[in-house]
């Protein structure tokens, strides 16, 4: 629980896209024959299970730090075209609103990579959602994400409700009433869109106007198990949703985790990419984090964090120096005894 991760799946038993599965079939790992029967079972350098640059790049980005995320890859289109529009149209960007930082004053945000900012950071994971659903390649889905079939309230579901494409502000407010209501953090924000794209490539489906709530439902509810050390219990979702059973999440809950392929590890270098690629999306789109300037107490606050880190790096500098030098005599022993013997 908490930050650690109480499952791990192998990079060879994750899942790989199907369309990729003649180049994974044309570079196949060379296993080294001539093993003597005393070294026991072969087991293979995790470099060589790392698969080339070439084909990382197109590798599921929840699982591959290297693989660019889907989210950004479908605001590119919409990027461009507003870039081209204001370009053609000759559209000032209008007032500054934008803070930078100058000789006298420092502008920062309270944001970091270990400790997002929570209102922000729920901002960013909706708009990411809604680029999956406005730029979508098709409405691939299951029924058990289909909300006429499962509704989450005893509202009439609208007739067009597989049609209409949600704004951003309803995902929004989707999003942070759970989040408010189960108290959840920022950092679980960010695990929820990772499980969510690692849904849409394992399942090969997308994230329609018909399942975008109960996909983002079931992630928020896996991503809270995983991450935070006091769970939210399927029964309080059905607290905060009122006409929701707790044998349809559960339900959900056993059919998301079966399309993960219990595959819910999320290696750090991952859930780093997803933060700076979600501070991307701000950018792209005015989504700024809010800058405050920085105080006194705050600048020594940064830098007593900051000498901290260079201590326990001079630390582990020291301990590997050890190591090393352990090492060098304990083979410079062994040399010897066999010249003596």
């Amino acid at each position: 629980m908490g930050g650690s991760v109480s499952c791990c799946i192998s990079p060879r038993e994750s899942p790989h896209i199907r369309k990729r599965a003649a180049e994974l079939e044309e570079c196949p790992i060379t296993v080294t024959e001539d093993v003597s029967e005393d070294t026991g079972t072969y087991l293979q350098h995790i470099s060589d299970r790392e698969l080339p640059d070439e084909l990382a790049q197109e590798a599921n980005p929840s699982d591959h730090p290297r693989a660019s995320t889907l989210f950004l890859n479908k605001s590119q289109t919409d990027v461009r075209e507003k870039r081209k529009s204001n370009y053609m149209n000759h559209m000032s960007p209008g007032l500054l609103t934008k803070k930078f930082s100058s000789c006298s004053t420092i502008f920062i945000d309270d944001s970091t990579v270990s400790q997002p900012n929570l209102k922000s950071t729920i901002k960013c994971v909706a708009l990411a959602i809604y680029y999956h659903i406005k730029n979508r390649d098709s409405n691939r889905s299951l029924d058990i994400f289909d909300e006429k079939k499962h509704p989450l309230s005893r509202e009439k579901v609208p007739s067009d409700y597989s049609v209409v494409d949600p704004e951003h502000k309803l995902i929004y407010r989707f999003i942070r009433t759970l989040f408010s209501s189960a108290q959840l953090t920022a950092e679980c924000a960010i695990v929820t869109l990772i499980y969510l794209e690692r849904l849409l490539t394992y399942a090969e489906m997308d994230i329609c106007p018909s399942s975008w709530k109960r996909i983002v439902l079931g992630a928020i509810l896996l991503a809270s198990k995983v991450w935070d050390d006091q769970a939210v219990w399927n029964v309080d979702y059905c607290q905060i949703l009122k006409d929701i059973t707790v044998e349809d999440m559960n339900e959900m809950e056993r059919h998301f985790l079966e399309l993960l392929q219990f595959n819910i590890n999320v290696p750090a270098s991952v859930y780093a990419k997803y933060y700076f690629d979600l501070r991307s999306l701000a950018d792209d789109n005015n989504l700024s984090f809010p800058l405050e300037p920085l105080s006194n107490k705050r600048a020594q606050k940064l830098e007593a964090i900051s000498r901290l880190c260079e201590h326990k790096f001079k630390d582990l500098s020291r301990a590997a120096m050890r190591r090393s030098i352990s090492v060098d005599n304990l083979v410079g022993i062994r040399n010897s005894q066999a010249v003596l013997s």
